[in-house]
């Protein structure tokens, strides 16, 4: 049997399957001077460097985002979906087909 590498790039993704530190997690998640995304400690791709301020303007907005989903779906109680025929049955729709 070959012995495949642990890390490496296919079609200009990264790659590490070599088993983690917590000294290499802490180094790979903050990274100054480098740029917004850098390599995963293990796994494929990429994740937010939170060293780079502008990682925290997009856990912000995704923050932000989920909260305003989440609170929309409590107010309404549907979803978010909006009934303005004033039914709230849930049952099944016939629908015909010619």
């Amino acid at each position: 049997m070959t012995d495949r590498p642990q890390s490496g790039e296919i079609f200009g993704v990264p790659y590490n399957f070599e088993r983690p530190s917590m000294k290499r997690l802490l180094s790979s998640y903050w990274q100054p001077g480098e740029s917004m995304l850098v390599e995963k400690p293990f796994g494929i791709g990429y994740t937010l460097n939170m060293a780079n301020w502008r990682s925290w303007v997009v856990l912000g907005v995704a923050g932000a985002l989920l909260w305003q989903q989440q609170s929309g779906e409590d107010e309404d109680g549907d979803g978010g979906i909006d009934r303005t025929d004033g039914s709230d049955d849930d049952g099944p729709v016939e629908v015909m087909v010619e």
